[in-house]
């Protein structure tokens, strides 16, 4: 195959890698606690069996999360809890202990505090929060602090991760710390609100229309390089 070929296919590649990201991330726009998603693209020089002779691709190596929070919408539920500043919730997931912004959550059947997943919120000692079915009054101080009628009951623990390129997302709000984690002083719980989703939805619709002219200007590009490869195809057939 011809390099310019191999050149347009490795940024088609990670174009279509790049529309995928958008697309996800338009199909969040209502997702609460949902983090915009986008992908870092490097370039990869490549020695060429000549002297001197070296050729650079593009490659979507990997992709990272926009960290600005989004806003907070009241809704009154007891049980919807926001994150003011930095930090996450700790959920208990079938695979594990997993990182979320998503802050709504609802006791069960046992009175654990769930989110609409089932996963547990845990406090900070890592313990499901359970809420008794006799509770008449729950509160939820800044701090954390779950009051159940007057008296403390659990301490919601908000983490994060100290290198942040070790915090992996997994299914849309979920994500799953390789790296340590560590408690957050500075997070304040906001009780009877969620936060939305950091998504702006003229930036992504731009950014799509952007991409997707991108990757028809590449597409032709390997239409021209094709009829260029026929073409010389033909004319040696030809003169032979």
């Amino acid at each position: 195959m011809d390099l310019a070929v191999y050149v347009a296919l490795t940024r088609q590649s990670g174009l279509a890698k790049e529309l995928q990201s958008v697309a996800n991330n338009i199909a969040n726009l209502s997702t609460t606690g949902y983090r915009r998603e986008g992908v870092v693209f490097a370039e990869e020089v490549r020695a060429l069996p000549v002297e001197g002779g070296s050729v650079a691709m593009t490659e979507a190596r990997a992709r990272f999360t926009e960290e600005l929070q989004g806003s907070l919408q009241e809704t009154g539920g007891t049980y919807d809890l926001a994150i003011e500043g930095e930090g996450y919730f700790t959920v208990r997931t079938p695979a594990g202990e997993r990182l979320t912004r998503a802050g709504a959550f609802a006791p069960n059947a046992d009175g654990v505090l769930v989110n609409p997943d089932g996963h547990a919120l845990l406090d900070e000692g890592g313990g499901e929060i359970v809420i008794p079915f006799e509770a008449r009054n729950v509160g939820i101080s800044a701090d954390g602090t779950v009051s159940v009628d007057g008296a403390p009951a659990a301490r919601i623990g908000l983490v994060a991760v100290e290198d942040r390129t070790r915090l992996f997302r997994e299914a849309g709000v979920l994500f799953r710390a390789a790296g340590e984690v560590v408690p957050v002083e500075e997070g304040r719980v906001v009780q009877g609100f969620l936060e939305q989703s950091n998504v702006s939805p003229v930036t992504e619709m731009a950014r799509m229309v952007e991409v997707q002219r991108a990757y028809e200007y590449g597409q032709r590009l390997l239409d021209q390089e094709d009829e260029r490869i026929r073409l010389v195809v033909r004319t040696l057939g030809q003169q032979a």
